[in-house]
């Protein structure tokens, strides 16, 4: 029997459970084992993200005693779409270079 860790984090609060599996249990057997969809409605057994210590995984990886399952929630926002519209804000608001998008020359020294 191995440990590990399945976890899962919201923006104001985070569940931890501790689950002991045998050897050889993929990241999705501990998920489902360690019961944290039935105490998180918000997350979707059926499009489950899952990751080993920070990097994302197959859900058929195998795990290692100590290990640590997280349970990735969706996007909100494209990351590139969300960047580009604060470049186009800094860009109306002066905060940057209309033609290269950098920062503006400070001509007052």
């Amino acid at each position: 029997m191995i440990t590990v860790d399945v976890v899962f984090a919201l923006p104001t609060s985070a569940i931890s459970l501790q689950v002991e599996v045998p050897v050889g249990t993929t990241a999705e057997q501990a998920v489902i084992k360690s019961g944290i969809i039935a105490k998180c409605p918000e997350i979707d057994a059926t499009a489950l993200t899952l990751g080993v210590w920070n990097r994302t995984c197959k859900l058929t990886q195998v795990l290692e005693d100590g290990d640590r399952v997280e349970i990735y929630r969706p996007l909100i926002a494209d990351p590139k779409d969300a960047r580009r519209k604060r470049a186009e804000k800094a860009k109306d608001e002066g905060r940057a270079n209309k033609v290269t998008g950098g920062r503006p020359l400070d001509r007052t020294q």
